[in-house]
């Protein structure tokens, strides 16, 4: 009864929570009730046998979960954590039987997955060439214009199985087919007539791969302390952009800058209040980088990078001139103390076809001048250049 009051309420609701026998409902009514207000469910039960699960099939639950003493809570948390972040996962459904794919997209929908469909082979290559959010891919094999061994492969081709991971799936009697999709690129493979509980696990068991994947590779690429780029993925990321800048007319900066007295900060507040200034700094940093979509990186200790994208040499001593004085400004607030931080940089405009290891030690080299003439100051191969033909002038 209570839950019928609150159904009635105005509240949308994500799902639910219910045990299967309840004393004003011992015979499950409850679940006619949440498909009615299309509330998906998650069931606690004390027993799971074929009846039970033939109920829960004509129900569309969400999942069942075991009553196991302990063990039950954590798997509730794992299941609805599940759930709620299958909303951040988009899976294409590719079949060209429209009753075949209704009925995979009803599954997914039902897990809180974005869904997109498509018809046929062609229809799916075009989806996922405007969509690179689409993660996952479910496929038939038996498809008019191309079958799901080359739509595997040609999506193979173009996507990583660290982004993109693809399940076939068919209803053939070919017992071989499966390693047709597996050796295509597929992930994972389904016959038909499946069991919709396996089916969601091995959905379930890619999407888990996907983000294990994620998470290493941001791992790997950041930095662990302030969350930026690391220097190693700084140095991937640029030698494209170098590509770009060396192809067109296009133009970019590359700034290296690094913290006044940083030893002071850890000599007198310790490690920890340096960590902290470090952080606070990145922070700054991501927030004026993110706009223009410059990247920042940490490249060790107190010494920072940043590839500006797009900017000339007068552009880019501006940008840096800009972040000086922002930190110049907050230097208590970053320190988090007394002592006010400061920042020193260098900062060259990208040379096109000098590598990229030239450059960033020439933005060093100007970094070093902005250290030994006083420090909280930018140095720029500008201020170099047009010191030099001054000299010619006067000379």
């Amino acid at each position: 009864m209570a839950a019928a009051d609150a159904l009635m309420q105005a509240h949308d609701f994500t799902l639910a929570l219910t045990g299967l026998n309840l004393p004003d409902a011992p015979k499950g009514e409850i679940l006619a009730l949440l498909s009615e207000r299309k509330v998906p469910a998650i069931v606690f039960t004390a027993t799971v046998d074929d009846e039970a699960r033939k109920r829960y099939a004509e129900k569309k639950i969400i999942d069942y979960i075991v009553k196991d003493g302990h063990r039950t809570v954590d798997a509730v948390v794992r299941t609805v954590q599940r759930i709620l972040n299958n909303k951040l996962f988009s899976v294409l459904v590719v079949d060209d039987v429209r009753a075949a794919r209704s009925g995979l997209v009803e599954i997914l929908e039902r897990q809180n997955f974005r869904v997109s469909e498509a018809h046929s082979g062609k229809q799916a290559l075009e989806i996922l060439a405007q969509d690179p959010t689409i993660q996952l891919v479910i496929t038939d094999y038996h498809m008019p214009d191309m079958d799901g061994y080359e739509l595997t492969r040609r999506i193979c081709d173009s996507r990583s199985s660290e982004d993109l991971r693809v399940i076939g799936i068919s209803s053939s009697t070919d017992r071989l087919l499966s390693a047709s999709f597996l050796k295509a690129g597929a992930s994972d493979f389904v016959y038909r007539p499946f069991v919709p509980e396996e089916l969601q696990c091995r959905i379930d068991n890619n999407i888990e791969t996907l983000k294990q994947l994620k998470r290493l590779r941001e791992l790997a690429e950041r930095d662990h302390l302030t969350g930026l780029p690391n220097r190693r993925s700084f140095f991937e990321r640029t030698r494209a952009l170098m590509e770009i800048i060396n192809e067109t007319h296009e133009c970019g900066a590359v700034a290296i800058l690094d913290i006044d007295h940083f030893k002071k900060i850890n000599d007198t507040l310790g490690h920890d209040a340096g960590d902290r200034a470090l952080k606070k700094l990145a922070e700054l940093l991501h927030t004026m980088c993110d706009e223009q979509q410059h990247i920042p990186a940490r490249l060790g200790g107190e010494e920072f990078a940043v590839f500006l994208r797009g900017l000339d040499a007068h552009a880019a001593y501006q940008f840096c001139e800009e972040l000086r004085e922002q930190v110049e400004k907050n230097g208590r607030q970053l320190s988090g103390s007394s002592l006010a931080l400061t920042i020193s940089l260098g900062v060259v405009e990208i040379e096109k076809g000098e590598p990229f290891d030239n450059q960033l030690n020439a933005a060093d080299q100007l970094l070093y001048l902005a250290k030994a003439n006083g420090r909280n100051r930018v140095y720029s191969d500008m201020m170099i250049t047009e010191g030099l033909q001054k000299i010619g002038r006067n000379g």
